[in-house]
């Protein structure tokens, strides 16, 4: 199980360049116009984690298979697009399918680059999208309560809980605030999910900065990060041209690349982990002669969900997991070391999966 961010911002803030990097390939055409990016590119890449390189290697594993994150590069919206500005319509749909959202953020400047609003402002840029997203949203619940008025007098518990869900989150937005800020009860997760707003997916903002700032940031980006830190959300720092160059390179020419430009590792990873922390995910890994694979499930997860990923039958037929903590795994160099250090664990149906572990489940067929 991976996860899938749109990318979205205004024109020309880097978008489709940071896609491209991500994805490693010229999918996206990045131009100097508004609208280059007419249909939604998708893109999964492997998500980079050296604990499974060295799981891998410690069991002699001929494949090594990473998680994947899938990337969708969203055109640029722009003042009006909640009433069908630009190809605003469009766009707000494909929105509705990402589980998160990387804003990125032009905190850049180059005057060879228009900016659509004429002047270079992230914090500007960021309430303006917001602010489409939550016109966007208050026009859908508003059609949406009213289909669902019809139906409320049969006192179906789904329908009345929608639209309580509802309601709860036209108030909010109401109030100049996104969906996101509604307190949701653990029984109402599901159907507050399957309610797509836009405003209530997770935020990431991505300070596409010049190359020279890609290790501290910059004003611009420093302005960002205090306003992720007031709105309980995140920030990274990425100059979106260097990750392009990046993605072009051999991994030891990428290494010598980054040290050059004091840089401890790639954009990428520290989008990827920003995104893992702000969707509450975490990796677990099954391990072998044949294959080392990584495999990304929410955090909290128990053992037969966590079993589910890998095939349906694992969870239906789930009798119990046997487990080692990464660390452990290391530490005993491989399984054999682990038992004879007491590491070894079966868990049963109630274990909740810890980032890192090492699992082999067993089930009936």
């Amino acid at each position: 199980m991976g996860f899938k961010m749109g990318i979205v911002g205004l024109p020309n803030v880097g978008k489709s360049t940071l896609f491209n990097a991500l994805t490693r390939t010229a999918a996206a055409q990045a131009a100097n116009f508004p609208f280059c990016t007419i249909e939604p590119n998708v893109g999964e890449v492997a998500v980079p984690d050296a604990r499974l390189e060295k799981l891998a290697a410690i069991a002699n594993s001929k494949q090594i298979i990473p998680t994947r994150m899938t990337f969708v590069d969203i055109a640029g919206l722009v003042r009006g697009a909640s009433k069908g500005e630009g190809l605003g319509n469009q766009f707000l749909a494909n929105i509705r399918e990402c589980d998160a959202i990387a804003h990125v953020l032009r905190c850049f400047e180059d005057g060879d680059i228009t900016h659509v609003e004429g002047r270079i402002d992230p914090v500007a840029d960021a309430e303006t999208i917001e602010t489409e997203l939550m016109l966007a949203d208050m026009e859908s619940i508003e059609r949406r309560l009213v289909a669902l008025g019809k139906k409320l007098r049969g006192g179906d518990q789904e329908t009345l809980d929608q639209d309580r869900l509802l309601r709860a989150a036209l108030a909010v937005l109401n109030d100049g605030k996104p969906a996101r800020t509604v307190q949701v009860a653990e029984d109402d997760r599901r159907t507050w999910r399957l309610l797509q707003l836009l405003t209530s997916k997770p935020v990431l903002y991505v300070c596409n900065v010049e190359e020279s700032c890609a290790a501290k940031g910059n004003s611009q980006s420093a302005r960002v990060a205090e306003m992720a830190a007031k709105q309980g959300a995140a920030s990274v720092v990425i100059s979106a041209k260097i990750e392009e160059e990046i993605s072009q390179l051999a991994n030891d020419e990428a290494e010598m690349f980054l040290s050059e430009m004091g840089l401890e590792e790639a954009g990428l990873d520290r989008l990827i982990r920003a995104g893992y922390k702000l969707l509450g995910l975490q990796t677990y890994f099954t391990i072998g002669p044949k294959e080392a694979r990584a495999w990304t499930i929410p955090a909290k997860t128990l053992a037969p969900q966590a079993a589910g990923v890998i095939h349906g039958d694992f969870e239906k037929g789930f009798i119990r997991a046997e487990t080692i903590g990464y660390d452990d795994y290391i530490a005993g160099n491989g399984e054999t070391g682990a038992k004879e250090a007491g590491k070894f664990r079966v868990e049963g149906k109630t274990y909740e999966v810890r980032d890192g572990d090492v699992l082999h489940f067993l089930f009936n067929a």
